[in-house]
This record gives structure tokens, sequence and C-alpha cells, in this order.
């Protein structure tokens, strides 16, 4: 079914939803059907990357079903923490809504801020990435050891980005570095507000390495102006099967990835639910949102609220741990 189609399905959840309270309504009393106005999406990192690219695939789906305006608003700042708290705390109307990343299970830990999963309505998890290893074209590291053993050599020598500081990708460098027995910060992290302004950092020469996702780097793979030595998976990503994964190149057992999904601040009431979630649903299944993922060698990891509600108290729990193993929290 197309999402086209949805709009009438969602009114009928709708109607379904209120026709008791409508019931109890004195005549000529108005029930106000939501969505009545624009809606907000709120991006918490910067424009061009996956989870930026993932909101306006997202938003255009809702926007077409919903029948008004969803305007994607790119809110960047404070490792995250600016456009998550946006999210957190807009009024529970269904009005304001964006898309969460795997840092709202972690900034907490850090002591960036007192948001946690609990602070949001789960809707749907979305898209989901794995970690990789690059370095600019033309780089003299020809493979992922040839890194480790620079690094090994000169330990503070070598400069990396891909998040902010604190972030997935910061975890994903400090991840593989302790895995092969190095400190944390063995490698100087230059703080960025996403993937695509560190990726366009690395191709500029300011920094030696990067770790965001292998999916994000993508274009600038393809156009050769970036190289991928790993992937931090299990097994190698279907986008790039040439690529090995890191315990393939290097022996070192680490795997790191994140995701993204749709969310609004807690309390939203069951009308708006009544809306959101088969919509989400549908979205998650549609052959629009399949494409994107397909054209952008992401990932679908498509969760339905109930299912990603409890797996966010997991992933935050082991997120801790993890933090606390790689030396970024005591």
């Amino acid at each position: 079914m197309s999402i086209s189609k949805t709009k009438k399905l969602i009114k009928g959840a709708f109607a379904a939803t209120v026709i008791g309270a409508a019931s109890l309504m004195t005549a000529g009393a108005a029930l106000a059907e939501y969505p009545e106005k624009p809606i907000t999406f709120i991006v918490p990192w910067g424009a061009g990357g996956g989870t930026d690219t993932t909101a306006r695939i997202v938003g255009k789906l809702m926007e077409e079903a919903l029948g008004v305006p969803v305007n994607v608003v790119n809110r960047t700042g404070g490792q995250g923490v600016v456009g998550h708290s946006a999210i957190a705390t807009a009024e529970p109307d269904g009005y304001t809504l964006g898309l969460i990343t795997a840092e709202v299970t972690m900034m907490h830990w850090q002591g960036l801020t007192d948001l946690t999963y609990e602070s949001y309505t789960p809707l749907g998890k979305m898209v989901g990435v794995v970690g990789g290893l690059q370095v600019k074209a033309g780089s003299e590291y020809a493979d992922a050891q040839a890194v480790i053993d620079a690094i090994k050599a000169n330990p503070g020598g070598m400069t990396g980005s891909g998040t902010g500081l604190g972030g997935i990708w910061h975890l994903n460098m400090a991840g593989m570095l302790t895995s092969a027995g190095l400190d944390a910060d063995a490698v100087r992290w230059v703080p960025s507000e996403g993937a695509a302004p560190a990726l366009q950092e690395l191709v500029a020469g300011g920094v030696d390495i990067v770790t965001p996702s292998i999916n994000e780097s993508a274009a600038m793979i393809e156009a050769g102006e970036v190289v991928s030595l790993a992937v931090m998976a299990p097994e190698r990503s279907v986008h790039f099967p040439d690529v090995p994964t890191l315990k393939e190149a290097t022996g070192i057992d680490w795997n790191a990835g994140s995701w993204n999904g749709v969310a609004g601040p807690a309390g939203l009431p069951d009308d708006v639910l009544a809306v959101l979630l088969p919509l989400i649903e549908e979205i998650q299944a549609s052959e629009e949102l399949a494409e994107f993922v397909n054209d952008r060698k992401l990932n679908l990891f498509a969760l339905p609220a109930d299912t990603w509600s409890g797996e966010l108290a997991d992933i935050d729990a082991a997120m801790g741990d993890t933090m606390r193993a790689a030396g970024i929290i005591e």
C-alpha cells in the first residue's frame, strides 16, 4: 500500500479513538482532528548526514499522508543535546516531533543532560548504520592495520573525527582503540556536528582518520575522495562487500553502529498516537523508504513503537557499560 492511501486509514483510526469522546460533546461543539496545522520535525544533527536525510524522507512521507506541511528543522549544538532537548521539552500535542538518535542513550551518562529515552514517546525505530574507519584518498595508510600500527608507534600523534565528543562515532573510535590495547585517547578527537562535516574535514586534510558509518561515507567513497579501510560489524556490508570487517583486517573484535527513530515528547495523547503510530508503521513498510535506504546504502532497522520502547532500555544500560569500559565515563 502506498503512503498516499494511508491518510484514509489514519482518519479511520482517529475516528475510532475519539468516537466515545465525541458522543459526550454538546450539540454544536467542534471536535478538532489532528493534525490541523503544520508539524515541526526536528533533526539534532547537521544537514547532509544520514540522520538528516532520513528525517527528510520521513517528513515528506508524513506530509503526503497527513495533508499538512511537515517542516524539517536542523537544531544542532551541544553534541546533540540542543536538538534532542527541543524534541523532549516541546508541548506534547503532536506538533513537534523529531528523529532521536543513539546519543539519547549516551548523553546522560556523560553528564551532558538529564534527558534519557524516558523523556520521549517512541513512535518507531527507522534506519541504522554501521561504523567504519575512513581515510582520505591517497592517504599513506593502505589498510586498517597500518592505521593501528601508526597509532601504536605514536600515541596522540593522529587526529580523528566523526561526531561530538562522547558521541557514537567517538565511542566507535574509543572502542576500537581500547580493543586494540591502546588508551581511548590515543587518537586526538576533533569534535564535529555530525558525519558530513567530519568527512569534509578529512578531505580538507584537517584530520587523519574518521570513524562515522561507512553508510554515511558512501557518497565520498564513490566519488573517490574517501577510502574505507574497515567496517565495524560482524559481517561485511552488503553495500561495500570489498571492505573487510575490522576483525578481518586487524584481528580487533569491535563492532559499533547507530540508529535513529521517530519520537515526540513524553506524554503524547491517545488521539495523536492513533494517527501517528499506524502512519509510522506504514512508512517503515513503504517502498519509498526501502528505495531510499538502498539508494543511500543505509540499513533499515524498522521496529514498531512497543518493541522499540523495550529495546531502548536495554541499549541505554549497555551504552553505560561500554562507555565505562572505553574510559569515556567513570
